[in-house]
């Protein structure tokens, strides 16, 4: 049994409570230890993807306790995919957050952003239901924190809502899991799989209340309207690293969508017949739409960005709603995308307040440092508005030849291509009154204007900031250079999910046939 595949949970769990307790009070050795260990996280990820790649799924039981008794681990190839793409996004969000002082104006920054790896880490990678809602709980407590980082009467509101809104999810989760066990017995995910296939037809009623709570606690996480609310608030007035860290929040909802309803209760699973074409397809395409009109009408830069992750994670739920191979394969690829691009553009945006001072969508005098910053912003909005060459027109291009099998095709080309036209139209109308309109103001520099009364020029942002976002944009740019090959390995990826039985029968084996590579992947 490797104990590579736990490291990703222990790594931070044992960094972030050391950092706390041995550099409290110097911000220099936090800093170097903090990224050293997201490096180390990034080595680990990529042997982890790469160990799976061929269709190895390995296990590792805690303390030597087999399932469905013990604790598992399940590396398989969607699980370290995700890892692997979390560890990236947070490499580039630290440094950030060093490069623009975020991480000084608050005194555990580093170690509250070591737990929310962890947490993000382990719901990624557990094959119990149970530790997925513990994990949940682990990551929301760190989240919160890292929300209310460096005060504010207007980071404090938007916590306590963020708070209270995922409680209501933490219960609604309680519940689902205690519906399960008692129908069941059972939490462990291989093990269900199993036994929710035994129950008879005329005792379908608690399996399935519980698949509906479920549904309805990971549409909370993905902010699936009209579980939205709670985002736009909370991500436009977290710090800007934060937000962009929680970027890959709301594709934790998505996975667990993925992994549950694939692998517990499938479409073909009769206890949960209808459940997912006629719950979750209309409330995806309602969240792309009304994510998208929000784009539109946003009075602000962070919330427009706020909005356009929601009107993301409606292209990806409609993607994951048709819930055949291609469907998934193209969810995973704009997953991908829609993370990096949403990281990028909350880092602009905090790119844009250092050099503007607020980020309201009126014209006011350039910004400071604004020809590179307005180079990232369009790159960004390119990439999030779903336009060539970038990435974000492949992913939709997947999603819609993955449609075209059905029988709602007509709605998801029409609700897709009319939110992407009016995507386009907010980032445009964001983008110039940012950036053009601005030049409109600037003062003459021939004009005799004296200096009395001239408020200070606002500072430009740091390079090492500016690095961090070109590098969430380099890997926009590779992901649409080598989109051949990340489609082909997420084709693969939805391949294994479509035949469970060896992630069931790995989970559930004895050790010595743990960690077996699966022919025919």
């Amino acid at each position: 049994m490797t104990h590579w595949i736990i490291a990703p949970v222990v790594l931070p769990a044992l960094l972030a409570p050391f950092i706390v307790l041995a550099a409290r009070y110097h911000i220099g050795i936090q800093r170097v230890l903090s990224v050293a260990g997201v490096l180390a996280l990034v080595a680990i990820a990529a042997g982890l993807a790469v160990q799976a790649s061929d269709g190895t799924i390995t296990l590792y039981q805690l303390g030597d306790w087999a399932a469905p008794f013990g604790i598992v681990l399940v590396g398989d190839r969607l699980s370290t995919f995700m890892v692997l793409l979390t560890t990236l996004l947070a490499l580039f969000v630290l440094l950030y957050a060093i490069g623009s002082g975020w991480d000084n104006r608050g005194r555990h920054f580093h170690a509250l952003f070591q737990f929310q790896l962890m947490g993000i880490l382990g719901a990624f990678l557990t094959g119990d239901l149970f530790n997925l809602f513990v994990f949940f709980e682990v990551l929301l407590i760190a989240s919160y924190g890292l929300m209310i980082h460096a005060g504010g009467n207007a980071r404090l509101h938007a916590g306590v809502q963020y708070v209270l809104f995922n409680l209501i999810g933490s219960t609604l989760f309680l519940f689902a899991l205690g519906a399960i066990y008692a129908e069941t017995g059972t939490l462990n995910m291989a093990d269900l799989a199993q036994r929710v296939t035994l129950i008879t037809p005329e005792e379908t009623v608690g399996i399935r209340i519980a698949a509906v709570l479920l549904l309805l606690v990971f549409a909370i996480k993905a902010a699936v309207v009209p579980l939205h609310f709670w985002l736009p608030s909370s991500y436009a007035e977290a710090p800007a690293p934060v937000a962009a860290l929680f970027a890959i929040m709301t594709k934790v909802g998505a996975y667990a969508i993925i992994r549950v309803y694939t692998l517990i209760f499938p479409p073909e699973l009769a206890a949960t017949a209808g459940l997912h074409d006629l719950w979750l397809l209309p409330a995806a395409l309602l969240s792309l739409a009304i994510g998208m009109v929000g784009v539109l009408a946003a009075k602000k830069l962070d919330r427009l960005v706020a909005f356009s992750i929601i009107g993301s994670m409606g292209m990806v739920m409609v993607a994951i709603a048709l819930f055949t191979p291609a469907g998934i394969s193209a969810a995973l690829y704009y997953i991908v995308h829609s993370t990096f691009a949403g990281a990028a553009l909350f880092l602009v945006a905090d790119l844009v307040r250092t050099g503007r001072g607020n980020l309201m969508l009126t014209a006011q005098p350039p910004v400071s440092g604004a020809a590179l910053t307005a180079a990232l912003f369009f790159i960004g909005a390119i990439a999030m508005a779903g336009l060539p060459p970038l990435s974000g027109f492949l992913g939709k291009l997947l999603l819609l030849y993955a449609a075209f099998a059905s029988p709602h095709a007509a709605w998801i080309w029409a609700v897709v291509l009319v939110a992407s036209l009016i995507s386009i139209v907010g980032f445009a109308r964001a983008g110039s009154t940012l950036f053009w309109k601005a030049q409109s103001l600037a003062p003459d520099p021939e004009a005799d204007i004296p200096d009395e009364g001239q408020a200070d020029p606002m500072p430009t942002p740091a390079p090492l900031a500016y690095i961090a976002v070109g590098g969430l944009i380099a890997l926009l740019a590779a992901h649409t250079v080598f989109a051949g090959q990340v489609h082909s390995y997420t084709s693969s990826i939805a391949a294994q999910l479509a035949a469970p039985e060896p992630y069931i029968a790995i989970s559930l084996d004895t050790p010595g046939k743990l960690s077996t590579p699966q022919e025919g992947y």
